[in-house]
């Protein structure tokens, strides 16, 4: 069985004020709304964690990575749905004769505590990825108040993808 491996790291800061106010748009992580969780800026809709996610997936497929195929310089992705994004390199991914194996992310932020919300977006993730539950683990960390993202000036996503030869 031939497998893959890749490695995906995004960060955004949180849109000035970083704070959540009634009628405020709600931040997804994950594909998932996030109540309390500031406004992150980005070109696209921000999910850290699916950018992530994506650059892991990507990379163990050796197909460039996130800005080569969703540039922050073309107006087609202002705005865009990082869960349609997923799908379209979940795609690619299929293309090239792989499939998703598991999924392993690490959500670095002071703020918002992600307990209560882990399991809603494993489940959206595996479904994106077309893939169980159980091949997707996303856990929450802070940063001990160290750095710009301990000081709660943001989220980072560390994650790690494997894929396996389709039809293996």
């Amino acid at each position: 069985m031939k497998m893959r491996v890749g490695f995906g790291f995004d960060s955004h800061r949180f849109a000035s004020g970083a704070s959540v106010a009634p009628g405020d748009a709600v931040q997804r992580l994950g594909g998932v709304p996030v109540p309390g969780c500031p406004k992150l800026l980005g070109h696209s809709d921000a999910d850290v964690l699916i950018h992530a996610v994506i650059d892991a997936l990507l990379g163990a497929a050796a197909l460039g990575d996130i800005g080569s195929h969703f540039p922050d310089g073309d107006q087609r992705w202002r705005n865009a749905d990082s869960a349609a994004m997923l799908r379209s390199v979940v795609g690619e991914v299929g293309r090239a004769g792989f499939c998703v194996g598991n999924v392993d992310a690490t959500v670095i932020c002071e703020k918002p505590r992600l307990r209560a919300h882990v399991d809603a977006i494993r489940k959206r993730l595996a479904e994106l990825m077309e893939v169980p539950v159980s091949s997707v683990s996303v856990k929450g960390k802070t940063n001990e108040g160290m750095d710009a993202t301990g000081q709660g000036l943001g989220i980072a996503v560390h994650a790690v993808a494997m894929l396996v030869q389709a039809g293996e």
